[in-house]
C-alpha cells in the first residue's frame, strides 16, 4: 500500500511546478504580445486563441505518442513540462490587462535604460498581481483537481496524485463503495483549493473585475 502523505507529496509537486511554468511563460508570452511590435504579431495571437477551439480528445493520441517516444511516461514530465509553453486563455487574460497599464510607465523606464525584458520584470508584473493572482487560482484548482492526465500519464500507483487515489475509495465489487472514508477524504483534499483562494480572494476578484477592459 502506498501512503497517503506520498499522494500529496507528488500532487504538490506538481501543481507547483506548473504554476512557475504558467505563470513565467503566459505572462512573458502576453507582454510580448500586448506591447512588443513583429511581423505577424497579430496574426499568431489569432491563431493561439483559435487553439481554444480545438478540443483536448482531439490532440490526446498524438501526445500521449509524442512522450511515449521522449520516454516520459510514468514519470511526472508530461504533467508539468506543457505548463512552461503557455495556456492560450491565460495569455490572452494577462495581454488584456497588460494593455491596460499606462505606456508612460515602460516609456519612462525605456528611458532610464531598461530593455524590454527589464521593464517586464520590473515594471510589468509587480503591477499584474491581481491578473497573476487570477491565473495562479485558476491553474491550481485546474492541476488540483485533474483526474484524467495523471490516470493517463502516470502507471505506477505510488507516482499518483490525490484526484486519482480518492478514486480507490470507491472500493471494488466484492466490498463495495467506502463512503465514509470517501467523504472524509474529499472533506480533506479540499483544504487546500479553499485556503488558497481565501488567501487569495483579494487579488483574485480584482484580477477578475479589471481584466478585459481594454482590447
Amino acid at each position: 500500500l502506498v501512503p497517503l502523505h506520498k499522494y500529496a507529496v507528488n500532487t504538490f509537486t506538481i501543481v507547483g511546478a506548473v504554476l512557475v511554468g504558467t505563470l513565467f511563460s503566459c505572462s512573458f508570452s502576453a507582454y510580448g504580445f500586448a506591447r512588443l511590435r513583429a511581423p505577424g504579431r497579430d496574426l499568431i495571437f489569432m491563431t493561439l486563441l483559435a487553439t481554444l477551439m480545438l478540443p483536448g480528445a482531439v490532440t490526446l493520441v498524438p501526445t500521449y505518442l509524442l512522450f511515449n517516444a521522449f520516454g516520459w511516461v510514468n514519470t511526472l514530465l508530461p504533467l508539468i513540462v506543457p505548463a512552461f509553453f503557455g495556456n492560450a486563455f491565460f495569455i490572452f487574460l494577462l495581454r488584456q490587462f497588460y494593455m491596460s497599464i499606462p505606456r508612460e510607465l515602460e516609456e519612462a523606464a525605456t528611458i532610464d535604460g531598461a530593455n524590454p525584458f527589464q521593464v517586464w520584470w520590473h515594471i510589468m508584473l509587480p503591477l499584474s498581481k491581481p491578473a497573476l493572482a487570477t491565473v495562479a487560482v485558476f491553474t491550481f484548482v485546474a492541476t488540483y483537481n485533474d483526474f484524467f492526465t495523471p490516470l493517463i500519464y502516470l502507471t505506477d500507483d505510488s507516482r499518483r496524485t490525490i484526484a486519482v487515489a480518492l478514486s480507490y475509495f470507491q472500493g471494488s465489487p466484492r466490498v463495495g463503495p467506502q463512503m465514509h472514508l470517501l467523504m472524509a477524504a474529499v472533506a480533506l483534499s479540499i483544504i487546500p483549493p479553499l485556503v488558497l483562494f481565501l488567501a487569495a480572494q483579494r487579488y483574485f476578484v480584482r484580477g477578475i473585475v479589471t481584466t478585459g477592459l481594454k482590447g
